[in-house]
């Protein structure tokens, strides 16, 4: 029974964790969104992204011991990222806004990371969390490019209604997002460290929380 408990535990964080991550990436897509706060969503969204992936791809990459499942957890969201994506597609939004694997890069990092390091935790989380933080904002710039133009797209696919917390306002231009890839790396290597060590804390509480 409490190997049962445990493993519907990992399970349902590990969907949460996914399924989460899917959603900010269906809001980075927001075509009128993005076109509205311009720079400002990038940098917020990439970083965003960034933080879920890396706790969920550490607690589930220390749980297994196994290198290549950091991979595996971002093939998942990459999955569902996708079939949510198919579902937007049938009520009449472009299917090609954000959908490739940028996560896939950063999950063999990681991989690689605990690999190289003969499993340790702790370069895990420091030398992980800092690749994980600044690869990804790259590789959504690089998505970015390859998918249809915001501008373009929202006069195609005009949207009738609006949220309140998506009111469009001016483009947010600052000194600060004249390189957006430099400021949400910047921010994201800082901050997955503290996330990575989460995800590997989240990995303890829950053998405690199973074993109690």
């Amino acid at each position: 029974v409490m190997v049962w408990l445990r493993r519907c535990t990992h399970y349902l964080f590990i969907v949460v964790v996914a399924v989460n991550s899917t959603l900010l990436t269906i809001n980075a897509g927001d075509y009128i969104f993005y076109t509205d706060w311009a720079w400002t969503s990038y940098v917020i969204f990439s970083i965003s992204q960034t933080l879920m992936l890396v706790v969920g791809a550490t607690y589930y990459l220390t749980f297994t011991g196994v290198p290549g499942t950091a991979t595996y957890y971002c093939l998942i969201m990459t999955v569902y990222t996708w079939v949510a994506k198919g579902a937007w597609f049938a009520l009449g939004y472009p299917y090609d806004f954000i959908v490739t694997p940028v996560w896939l890069p950063s999950g063999m990092l990681l991989d690689l990371v605990y690999w190289a390091t003969k499993k340790n935790k702790h370069s895990l989380i420091l030398f992980g969390g800092v690749l994980v933080g600044m690869s990804l904002p790259l590789f959504n710039m690089v998505n970015l490019i390859t998918v249809a133009d915001p501008l373009e797209t929202a006069f195609k696919y005009p949207r009738p209604t609006l949220p309140p917390y998506m009111t469009p306002v001016e483009p947010q231009v600052g000194k600060f997002y004249n390189s957006p890839v430099a400021l949400g790396a910047g921010a994201g290597a800082v901050l997955s460290v503290t996330m990575a060590a989460l995800g590997c804390k989240l990995n303890t509480w829950t053998y405690r929380w199973m074993a109690a």
